[in-house]
């Protein structure tokens, strides 16, 4: 009984207001209209006291190590007189070879010391204001700078680096306040931080990939995967912007690798690659080591190539796919595990080619793929990747959208997780190996 009474009420509710917007007498343009201005994806409590940073740059405090730590590996004789500004950092050397693909560390530090542009980072003084505490330790460069491989005793004095910052960190109010987690550490090289690394993996750690850290330590959900520094120079740094009538036809190469074909771990594909794809016509093969003058030959021969061959190296990831992206060089990526910078907002698949490893291996199947390559669309690739390389671009003064503004963007983007991991520790009173 009650269920149709309620039926009749409805139904008359509906008649009344049915003919009251046929009559005029009630207009709903403008309710709709007003959830139709409404941008997508935003709700209306968006301008919200909660909501209201959500364009403000990220707020950064910046530790002010003793310059051992840092540019003192740059520069043997810089003195610790005087605070690190932008007007005394040394520029990053044009000599250093290979060891610029890990120089992350340095353009992150070099960009909070500078003030005013369009940043995603700014650099804050009061530790109290700030939203994540960078560590401006170079701990790539230290294993670059202290002994020549993983055995030499000067790598003793990499350690004993890494034994001082983490006795100054752990003495920090704002280390022990949050269990390092809302600290910034960036360690691109493999081998990087390599004898403590245990002891900061609750910090954002900017990694090349994740091939030597176990998942208890570096995961997407907390670190940030960055670029490595492009070694070839770039069409923007030398002031060509690639523009020719015919860019299919001008790259004479169909598939260019030049690079080291003894690897570790997933790299020893490159020997198998090396029997398959050498010996053809429209394939430049090469075994080759990093030096100035070869880098200067690889430089050329991206720019000449229609693809660019992007093995793994001793890790999923190297500096190979970056060197092919600033050439404008289509890159052909081969692994079943790696992770790319960017991708929430980057889509690889509209400038790049992927194969499985197993796909790679297939004799002819590399080959017969690429030759079949419609024009057009590689057209449309290449122009998707000349549109997409100044997110590569490592340089001081960073500019907007370069690999630095990125790069401090991925951090932002973590910071709410490391909010809520900070505040449920404080609610539940946990131990910090809890969370």
């Amino acid at each position: 009984m009650y269920g149709k009474t309620i039926c009749t009420i409805v139904f008359f509710v509906f008649l009344i207001a049915s003919y009251s917007i046929y009559m005029g007498t009630v207009d709903p343009t403008p309710y709709f209209s007003q959830l139709q201005s409404l941008p997508r994806g935003i709700s209306s409590s968006s301008s919200s006291p909660c909501n209201s940073t959500a364009a403000q740059p990220l707020r950064v405090f910046m530790y002010d190590l003793p310059r051992k730590f840092n540019i003192a590996m740059m520069d043997p004789h810089s003195s610790d007189v005087e605070p690190i500004t932008a007007k005394n950092l040394p520029p990053w050397p044009q000599t250093s070879g290979i060891k610029r693909q890990h120089s992350v560390e340095y353009w992150l530090m070099a960009s909070l010391l500078r003030n005013g542009g369009e940043k995603e980072a700014v650099r804050v003084f009061d530790p109290e204001s700030a939203d994540a505490f960078y560590v401006p330790f170079f701990s790539s460069l230290s294993f670059n700078t202290h002994g020549k491989n993983m055995t030499d005793p000067d790598t003793e004095f990499d350690r004993l680096l890494q034994v001082e910052l983490m006795e100054y960190l752990e003495n920090s109010n704002y280390w022990q306040r949050s269990g390092g987690r809302d600290h910034v550490i960036p360690m691109t090289h493999p081998n990087a931080f390599r004898f403590l690394r245990q002891q900061v993996n609750a910090s954002i750690l900017i990694v090349a990939d994740f091939g030597r850290y176990p998942k208890e330590m570096a995961r997407l959900d907390k670190d940030v995967v960055s670029p490595y520094v492009h070694v070839v120079e770039s069409f923007r740094e030398d002031g060509d912007d690639d523009s020719t009538p015919d860019p299919f036809e001008a790259r004479s190469t169909l598939l260019y690798f030049r690079g080291n074909t003894v690897r570790k771990a997933e790299g020893r594909i490159r020997l198998k690659l090396e029997k398959l794809l050498a010996g053809n016509s429209d394939v430049h093969y090469e075994k080759s080591v990093a030096t100035t003058q070869n880098i200067k030959v690889s430089t050329e021969g991206m720019r000449s190539s229609k693809f660019c061959l992007h093995p793994a190296g001793d890790t999923p990831s190297s500096c190979r796919l970056f060197d092919a992206i600033v050439s404008h060089c289509i890159p052909v990526i081969i692994s079943d595990k790696i992770e790319l910078p960017f991708e929430d907002e980057i889509d690889y698949s509209e400038f790049s080619v992927f194969y499985s490893v197993k796909e790679a291996l297939e004799p002819g199947f590399i080959l017969d793929n690429l030759r079949q390559f419609p024009k057009e669309k590689w057209l449309k690739m290449w122009e998707n990747l000349k549109n997409v390389s100044h997110h590569f671009e490592f340089q001081y003064p960073p500019k907007r959208e370069d690999a630095v503004n990125m790069l401090w963007r991925q951090v932002k983007h973590k910071i709410p997780n490391v909010k809520l991991a900070v505040h449920r520790n404080r609610r539940l009173k946990v131990p910090d190996w809890w969370l």
